[in-house]
């Protein structure tokens, strides 16, 4: 079956890459809730000391492993049953890929609830009242279902559009590099091809839609309360910003995500091919 191969190596690749970012993604998160500088905010996680660095690292190595494991399985499972049973439009080479993507990214979304318990254990304001993960999801349910599921209305505005983009261009990108390098097909030439693809991608991806992750970010570090709407929460936050402070920690983002997306997309292909060796 070709969800459970693709799963499977989006998985591995997700659990690679959450290991290495982590910690520059803490920062980050830092500047986005709080609009600090990247010093202060490198420096405030740096003074909670190292046995935080990684709290509330398992729900997205949880969540991104999953989403990962969603988002290259289901989009190689929808490929190929609209490629069996689609009608004939959708039959063109774009339509089925940007229509097989669309469908994967938006049933990722059925994972917020790790993403919204992720950025409560990010928030220093709940280090005191949150012990971990699984108390995160415990007390959560004391405020209802709908609050495990804060913030899904920007997270399915992120996941359509980005994974159509991203897996129209992935191949065509990898191919531009491999000719630039001189079409070499060694091992080393084709993992630098495919980290370069991810990284382009994913840095380019990340800041298009930053300002739709500060605005997710900021619905999803409340405790109860009224639930905004997005048009509303965009404005709250531009209001409280402006244009410049929105965009605060868009630089470290990038760079972070030319290496987030890089090492996903080089272990995934990595992981990919040695499952087809094995076949």
């Amino acid at each position: 079956m070709p969800f459970l191969h693709e799963a499977s190596c989006g998985a591995s690749a997700a659990m690679v890459n959450i290991s290495v970012t982590y910690p520059l993604n803490k920062v980050i998160f830092r500047q986005q809730i709080h609009a600090l500088p990247f010093r202060r905010a490198f420096w405030q996680v740096h003074a909670e000391g190292g046995w935080k660095l990684y709290r509330g690292v398992l729900p997205p190595m949880m969540q991104k492993s999953a989403s990962m494991s969603l988002m290259f399985g289901l989009y190689a499972q929808y490929r190929e049953t609209l490629q069996r049973k689609g009608p004939a439009w959708i039959q063109k080479p774009f339509m089925l890929s940007a229509s097989a993507a669309f469908l994967a990214g938006t049933t990722e979304a059925i994972l917020t609830p790790f993403e919204r318990v992720q950025t409560l254990l990010q928030h220093h304001k709940y280090h005191g009242q949150l012990r971990n993960t699984a108390h995160a999801f415990c007390h959560l349910r004391t405020y209802g279902f709908r609050e495990y599921y804060r913030g899904v209305v920007p997270i399915l505005c992120r996941n359509g559009p980005s994974n159509i983009l991203f897996f129209s261009l992935r191949d065509p990108i990898s191919k531009d590099v491999g000719r630039l390098m001189g079409n070499h097909d060694s091992n080393v030439a084709l993992g630098i091809q495919n980290f370069i693809s991810g990284a382009v991608l994913g840095a380019g991806l990340s800041t298009l839609f930053f300002p739709l992750n500060v605005v997710k970010n900021k619905m999803q570090c409340r405790l109860g309360g009224t639930f905004f709407s997005l048009p509303a929460a965009a404005m709250y936050v531009f209001q409280e910003r402006g244009w410049r402070l929105l965009y605060r920690g868009v630089h470290v983002n990038f760079t972070r995500s030319l290496l987030s997306w890089g090492i996903t997309n080089m272990s995934y292909e990595c992981f990919r091919s040695i499952l087809l060796d094995l076949r």
